[in-house]
């Protein structure tokens, strides 16, 4: 097992991601945004200038969070940029030695039911784009977040058969405040450990996150929710973990926390200092439950 995350919440730039990654003693970042930019985005002298800072600090890209086929990608539009996110992810994670990159299944149709999503479509366009990664020796997986798949764990597994080729990041923190679409209207929250339990067999790679619903007000993509230390929500993450480790899981887990960072301009540091060290404190708290876990 190794430990990763999301280091653009404890830093926009490169050097403050860093920073936080080696302060936790960790090598690995799951790069999503850098100075604001995903890594498919950024001009080649920001991604050269990139690539030299990692290296020179030891630290690698274990996984790279892309938009591609998001939540905020519809299926009922042309799917054009998702293709080229693609093609211009691949050379760069090469040139990384990155192996692992974070896609969807493409945002929910909301005026529409659970079994009128367009699945052929999402379907076809997966087997496009999953394809052109293991080509290139990259595996594709797919998160449980606000879309196709993410709508419970049936819906995930339909996926996983009809796209070959791809396997799953499992979010523990996403079901709380996500609806369960199989249950029927009204729908209520999903539950990560029933989500987990049904999917656990392809689970490649685990984000580490966890929330409790404040409020579903029906006409947002995200609702509203209250984002915790790990543990201290209603993602079952303590479940979710001892039952990783006790079934032999060997990949990583990313930490994504999400949080509120509260700083106090008395203290004497800065807006910058107080998100850096909140992450490097929920990566620690992480190690601790981690510790508890595998004891």
């Amino acid at each position: 097992m190794y430990l990763t995350g999301f280091a653009d919440e404890a830093a926009g730039s490169i050097e403050g991601q860093i920073k936080a990654t080696l302060a936790l003693g960790w090598q690995n970042i799951e790069s999503r945004n850098i100075d604001g930019k995903n890594i498919h985005d950024m001009d080649e002298a920001a991604f050269d200038a990139v690539v030299g800072k990692l290296k020179d600090a030891g630290v690698q890209i274990n996984c790279f969070g892309s938009a591609i086929a998001n939540w905020g990608k519809p299926i009922d539009k042309p799917y054009d940029d998702s293709l080229a996110e693609v093609k211009r992810a691949i050379p760069r994670m090469q040139r990384l030695g990155t192996g692992m990159v974070r896609l969807m299944s493409f945002g929910v149709l909301r005026d529409r039911g659970p079994e009128d999503q367009m699945f052929d479509e999402r379907v076809k366009r997966l087997n496009e784009i999953v394809p052109m990664f293991t080509d290139a020796g990259i595996l594709p997986v797919h998160e449980n977040c606000m879309n196709y798949g993410g709508m419970g764990g049936g819906y995930s597994l339909r996926l996983l058969d009809a796209v070959p080729g791809m396997q799953l990041v499992f979010d523990t923190g996403n079901p709380p405040f996500t609806k369960d679409y199989a249950r029927g209207e009204p729908y209520s929250q999903q539950s990560t450990w029933e989500f987990y339990s049904k999917v656990r067999d392809h689970i490649a790679y685990v984000h580490i996150k966890d929330a409790v619903l404040v409020q579903d007000k029906g006409d947002k993509i995200f609702p509203e929710a209250t984002f915790t230390y790990p543990g201290e929500g209603d993602g079952d993450v303590v479940k979710v973990v001892e039952d990783l480790v006790a079934t032999g899981y060997d990949g990583g887990f990313s930490m994504e926390p999400h949080m509120q960072v509260v700083f106090h301009e008395e203290d004497g540091g800065t807006a910058a200092d107080a998100r850096l060290e909140g992450y490097i404190e929920y990566g620690r708290r992480f190690e601790t439950l981690l510790a508890a876990c595998t004891t």
